[in-house]
Parts: C-alpha cells; structure tokens; sequence
C-alpha cells in the first residue's frame, strides 16, 4: 500500500512508444491553459455574491488572500511537476512520495473534481448561450433546457454538445486544443480588461465607504450547511470585518481553481523543466491582477449592497446606463467558460490515463492514438459520461465538492514536497520550492483552514466518495498494480 514509484521509473514510463504522450506545449501554451482555465464563472458570478454577502469593497482583499493559499500550493506544483514531468498532476506527484495507497486515493479524488467541474461549468455555459438567445429572440424548447429550467423531464442538449465537441478537439491533438484556447483566452481577456477600463470612468469614490463593512455574525443554524469549523470548534463565521474577508476567501478560491490543470500537462510539455514552472506561476499571476482589478472597479461603481449576485459585471453597467458592455460581458462569459470546460475535461483525461498506465485502472486506457498520440481511449470514455452527467443533472449543489478535492490535493501535494526533499535530496530539480520546510507547512495549514470553512454536508460527501474509493483500490486497483505485478 506504501510502496512508491521512483522518479526515473515515472519518467521512463512515458518513453514507451504506445504509452507516450506527444511533447508540443511551450511556457506561452501553459500560461493560456492556466489563464484560460482559471478565468472563468468566478470572476462573472462571485464578484457580486461575496461583495454584498461577506465583503464588501474588501472583497479585493479576499482575492489576494485566496490567491496567496494558491500561490502556496503553487510553488509546491512548480516543484513537482519540473522533477517528474509526467501526466497525472498530484497523483503522479504522490506515487513518487507518499506511497500507492495515497495516491490512489488524490487519483480518486482528482477524477471526482475534474469530472463535476466540467459538468458544471458545461452547465453554466449553456445558461450564457441561453441568455444571449433571448436577446435576439430565440428560445429554446424548456424541454432542451435542462432540469434547472423544465418542468420535469430536462435534458440540457447544449451542455451535452459542448462537452461531446470538446472531447472530439482533445483527440485530435494538443496543440490543436492549444490553438482553440488561445483564441478563446485573447476574447476573454479582452473582455475583462474592457470592464477594468471602461468601468474606471465610472466610479464613484463614495461606494467605496466603508472599504471594510462592520462585522456580522454569519447566520449558519447550525446544521448541515454550517462550516465545519463551526461544529468543531464553536467558531462562528462573520460576514463583512476584517474575519469577514477571510470566510469570503474560502468562497472566491473556487474562482482560482484549474492552476493545478496545468500540472497534468506536464509529460506533454517540451521543456517541462524550465517552463512548468513559469507556466503554473505565471498564469496564477496574471488571473489575482486581474481578479483584484475588475473586484475594485465592480463595487466602485455600485454600491456593494446594490450588487446583482446573478450577474454582478454585467449588471453594474446597466446601472450605469450602458447595457453595451453588459452584453459584451455576457459574450465574454460564454466564451470564455468553453475554455474552463475543455481544460478541466483534459486534466481529467490525463490523471485517468496515468492511473491506467500504472495498473490501478484498467490498462486498456493507456493506449494512444498511433496518429494524434493522444490517450484516446479515456478520453472518449470520459467525455460521453460527463455529457450525458451535464445534459441530464443539476449539480449546483455538488460544485462544493470541486472545492474541497482541490484543497485535499494541495494538501497532499505540499506533504510531498516534504517527503521527497527527505528521502531523496539529491533529485535533480529545476525549480526548488523556497523556505522547506517552512512554505509547504504554511500550504497545508492554510488549505485546511479554508477546508474547514466548508458545510459539513460536503465533507460527508467527499468522505462517501473516497471510502468508495478505498473500496475499488483493494478489490481491484492493488493486485492489478503494476508495481504489484514487477514486485511478484
């Protein structure tokens, strides 16, 4: 269960010619994947939500704060992922440190998060593309809708394409999937800096009073949808105040998730060494600057308490008399969540690939085009359950479950760092994580503090998935292990 996969067997693994993955990605593409990935719901929906519900003007704050626990874990990636430059992210990272057992169970957890993720946004982005077909006039039969908005039987046929294209681009290559985010990322940008600037002629100095509203107890009741902090340590979480801004960074970190993505394209990437960790770092750079800006100016221009929480961008425009840029901001948005939807389903694709490659999922999955080279197989696989999971579910309630996979794997990943560093001093590394022991302890406490800021109800349903996991490992993932084979 402990047994680890070295390093030089993770990357001589990669080299086998029906197991290997196309090398096509620079420094440039990963940064797009990251900013392309990042940049998404967060920054369009929860602007608003946690400005007039937890923050206020010191949602800003919250923003570094989130993106200082990102950059913690990040650090950590960047390590990683330039000494093992191998697909499958912090699982592959955990194999090399922590043991089978452990990194079976982030696999587990990393095929969880990125699967309802994708789900998810694929579900928003249809939401946007109905929107704008009702200011022009077209509707789509509610039947076709999905069950958010028919009554009864729904099925979200938009979301359904989105995500059976995006497993079609994926087969086909990498850097033609590269090509597709690059564009889409430049729309996307595009859009939000025109909100930074267009946005700047309309603020109002006085919306900013007070820039940290005055505390108030959180109204949880206590129940399942209380953080767990609550329940174990008798801490009541504030709206608003200086706490205030660190429960509202437990909520817009969800807008930061997807740099770790970049990580899982570590084995496809040219010079990994050198350009994953500019990739990680940079693209979690880009996203808090621009994150922190649009926050400044959204509730510069309205008062935080006037804010839509629906659609907070593009609502404030209309506030201020110019409906243009709320449709520009609502284009900009539906764009840019095909690019979150894509690189989630890619990331995925990779950590099953990679759990298929070591015999902890079937083997069949780690076969790869003999054209395209790309993992093909679960790819398809993937991409079929996940289209037919967003075109007849609603997940709201599940989109918490992204959270807490992401922060375990931040966790495990910052562990690891530790671990190798011990048993292995003398890897050779290209980028070193700075302050060992001190930077990855702080990474762990701070993603467990805003774990435990999570409903309890989450926790009960991320510990049912994983206990399922723990089941598959021993009735088949252990004795199919490849390490478990070569050791008999």
């Amino acid at each position: 269960m402990f047994r680890t996969k070295s390093v030089e067997q993770s990357i001589r693994d990669t080299e086998e010619p029906e197991h290997g993955l196309r090398k096509s990605l620079s420094a440039l593409d990963l940064t797009v994947f990251g900013v392309g990935v990042i940049i998404g719901t967060g920054i369009f929906v929860l602007t608003g939500q946690v400005a007039k519900e937890t923050a206020g003007p010191a949602t800003a704050l919250a923003f570094v704060a989130a993106g200082v626990v990102c950059a913690l874990a990040a650090l950590c990636y960047a390590e990683f992922a330039s000494t093992v430059p191998v697909a499958g992210s912090a699982y592959t990272f955990a194999y090399a440190s922590l043991g089978e057992l452990v990194a079976w169970i982030i696999g587990w957890d990393l095929v969880l998060e990125f699967a309802l993720g994708t789900a998810v946004v694929a579900v928003g982005w249809s939401g946007y593309v109905r929107s704008l077909m009702d200011n022009v006039d077209w509707t789509m039969p509610e039947v076709l809708s999905g069950p958010d908005v028919a009554e009864g039987f729904g099925f979200d046929i938009l979301a359904f394409a989105l995500v059976l294209v995006l497993t079609v681009i994926l087969v086909v290559g990498m850097k033609l999937s590269a090509r597709v985010t690059s564009v889409v990322v430049a729309i996307k940008v595009g859009v939000v800096l025109m909100v930074i600037i267009a946005g700047l002629f309309f603020i109002k100095a006085e919306n900013y009073k007070p820039f940290i509203p005055p505390a108030e107890k959180q109204e949880t009741g206590g129940g399942w949808d209380a953080p767990l902090v609550q329940l174990m340590f008798g801490y009541e979480p504030t709206n608003f105040g200086v706490m205030g801004i660190f429960t509202a960074a437990s909520i817009v970190f969800f807008a930061f998730i997807g740099f770790d993505v970049v990580a899982t394209a570590a084995e496809e990437t040219k010079l990994p060494q050198r350009d994953m960790p500019r990739g990680i770092l940079g693209s979690l750079l880009i996203c808090t600057v621009l994150y922190v800006a649009v926050s400044l100016v959204v509730t510069g221009m309205q008062h935080y308490s006037e804010l839509s929480i629906s659609a907070p961008l593009a609502d404030a425009f209309k506030a201020t008399g110019h409906p243009f840029y709320a449709g520009l901001i609502s284009f900009g948005a539906a764009v840019g969540l095909t690019t979150v939807c894509m690189i989630l389903l890619l990331g995925q694709t990779r950590v099953f690939f990679a759990m298929s490659r070591d015999g902890l999922l079937p083997r069949f999955f780690s076969k790869t085009h003999p054209r395209f080279r790309t993992p093909y197989r679960p790819t398809i696989l993937l991409g079929v359950v996940i289209a037919i999971i967003a075109g007849f579910t609603s997940i709201e309630e599940l989109a918490t479950l992204v959270n807490i996979g992401t922060l375990f794997a931040f966790v495990v990943v910052a562990l690891g760092v530790l671990v190798l560093r011990r048993t292995q001093p003398d890897l050779p590394r290209a980028f070193r994580t700075p302050l060992v022991p001190l930077l990855p302890i702080l990474s762990v406490a701070a993603s467990v503090w805003l774990m435990l800021n999570l409903p309890v109800e989450t926790w009960v349903r991320f510990g049912a998935w994983m206990a399922l996991g723990v089941v598959v490992y021993f009735v088949y993932g252990r004795s199919h292990s490849r390490m478990a084979r070569e050791g008999r």
